[in-house]
């Protein structure tokens, strides 16, 4: 009898360390996903944060090329209204001389008719 008793002692205790083993590895599981959602939940405004610093800074790149652009675009067209000034002096004395100047490009014509 004492032998039933050893191997049911033993069968028990086999099975309180299997159990106690599954139990351990759940609340393992368990304390490492509530662990993983605590550091994203804290690590989300730290991410928005930087996500709007990355954003900031792209819209100021993107703010300054455009002021360059705008900046090129004035140039351009004052060189264009000069150079148009120019061919039309040197066009009106041309013919204040008796001379037909030469008829300007189609691009020309048109900019000269529709101002675009």
């Amino acid at each position: 009898m004492n032998i039933w008793v050893a191997v049911f002692g033993m069968a028990g205790t086999v099975l309180a360390a299997v159990f106690a083993a599954k139990a351990t590895r759940a609340a393992s599981r368990a304390t490492a996903d509530a662990t993983r959602a605590a550091s994203l939940a804290q690590a989300e405004p730290n991410q928005r944060a930087a996500d709007l610093a990355a954003f900031q800074a792209i819209r100021d790149d993107m703010q300054g090329e455009i002021r360059e652009m705008r900046d090129e675009t004035r140039s351009l067209k004052s060189l264009v209204r000069s150079f148009a000034w120019y061919v039309s002096e040197l066009t009106s004395q041309m013919r204040s001389h008796g001379i037909e100047p030469p008829a300007p490009p189609d691009r020309v014509a048109d900019y000269n008719r529709t101002g675009a």
